[in-house]
């Protein structure tokens, strides 16, 4: 059996690992969950089980101070997590929040430990903060693996952020290992979508189109807008929905002053499903995604996808397989990819369900089992 310490600062703030946790877990995996947050509002909205650890160790403010709000986040694990020596393997889901706690417990208890890198990893800290490039070097260095969620995403850190000193010894143990989307999807496949009759609107310049997001300036919905205003003035009638939670104000506003735009709050995934399976096509060009879920989910239910290039989803699939990847910023390249999609969409939709199986976590979590099953016998 291998017992696993994970450590998750992303863990409240979403249903995704929780759901991992649940694939993961089993006769052979024992896992408890370490996961730093500022809120006890979120704290006391999470009802964590016996083996979920929620620390409320720093505050908002302490976000502003990197080592600062790392020692808390240290000694708060320290405090609450008991005999560090009785773990295997420490899972960190991010670099430089989780990760960098990850590296001092190896440093302390010589645990070997594996490491994500995620969009806040890259954009937040690497881009933003370079004098934390080589600590999170020194992290990749130290861990016995490290995960990226697309190929894509993989090619673009090594080129911008990894010395070429260090490459080939980070790059032997890294592996590309996408997130899993809910079972409930694959419970409702949906299989019965009108090829035909969606080819006959397309011929008649008609179109449905959804998206799926945080309504914040990241998700950039409005450049979306403007490509589909660009095939309106094409003669394209084209119904666009907008679904998600606002977390900006200001972009609603924005969203909200085309006509043409429905926008609808969140809603669950009953909700979502109809949606979908009204919709012909999915698309969201965000400037920056670390994977983007809400992609693999339209798929299930059988839509061809729009994404950013260069971001998570891209590399997922070869381009033109289940949709096209495009530049976030450029409308009228988004309004080109659309269109070809309309002109290619019976071999694309075709695609789509049986390329979502790539997304179940069964199958993605039995190659983190193998990953961690092979570090830990190496150690015996």
């Amino acid at each position: 059996m291998i017992n696993a310490l994970h450590i998750n600062c992303n863990y409240v703030g979403t249903a995704l690992h929780k759901i991992m946790l649940s694939h993961l877990e089993g006769k052979n995996n024992r896992i408890t969950v370490f996961a730093p947050i500022w809120s006890n509002e979120e704290k006391e909205k999470f009802h964590a089980k016996e083996n979920e650890v929620i620390s409320v160790c720093f505050s908002k403010f302490d976000k502003l101070f990197y080592f600062g709000k790392q020692k808390k986040i240290f000694k708060s694990l320290l405090k609450q997590i008991h005999d560090i020596n009785n773990y295997d393997l420490i899972h960190a889901f991010t670099l430089l929040t989780d990760g960098n706690v990850a590296y001092k417990l190896h440093k302390k208890y010589k645990k070997p430990y594996v490491v994500a890198i995620r969009d806040t990893d890259v954009n937040s800290f690497f881009r933003l903060k370079p004098y934390l490039r080589p600590l999170g070097i020194k992290i990749m260095r130290n861990a016995s693996a490290v995960f990226f969620l697309s190929e894509t995403y993989k090619q673009s850190v090594f080129k911008r952020f990894i010395p070429k000193r260090y490459q080939d010894e980070i790059g032997r143990k890294t592996y590309v290992i996408p997130n899993g989307i809910d079972d409930f999807w694959f419970d409702n496949l949906y299989t019965d979508r009108d090829i035909n009759a969606v080819e006959s609107k397309m011929a008649e310049k008609k179109l449905s189109v959804v998206c799926v997001g945080k309504i914040n300036k990241r998700k950039n919905i409005p450049t979306v807008q403007k490509a589909l205003s660009i095939m309106r003035s094409k003669g394209w009638d084209i119904e666009f929905n907008v679904i998600g939670k606002v977390e900006d104000k200001s972009e609603i506003e924005i969203i909200k002053k085309d006509s043409l735009t429905s926008y609808f709050p969140p809603t669950n995934k009953e909700g979502l499903i109809d949606f979908y399976r009204k919709a012909d096509i999915f698309v969201l060009a965000s400037h920056t995604e670390t994977f983007g879920l809400v992609y693999a989910e339209a798929m299930s239910q059988g839509l061809p996808v729009i994404y950013t290039r260069g971001q998570g989803f891209d590399g997922q699939f070869p381009d033109g397989e289940v949709g096209y990847a495009v530049c976030d910023t450029d409308s009228q390249e988004i309004a080109e990819a659309i269109e070809k999609l309309c002109m290619n969409y019976r071999v694309i939709a075709s695609n789509v369900v049986g390329d979502v199986q790539k997304f179940k976590w069964d199958d993605i979590c039995k190659k983190y089992r193998e990953i961690y099953r092979g570090i830990t016998d190496g150690r015996d």
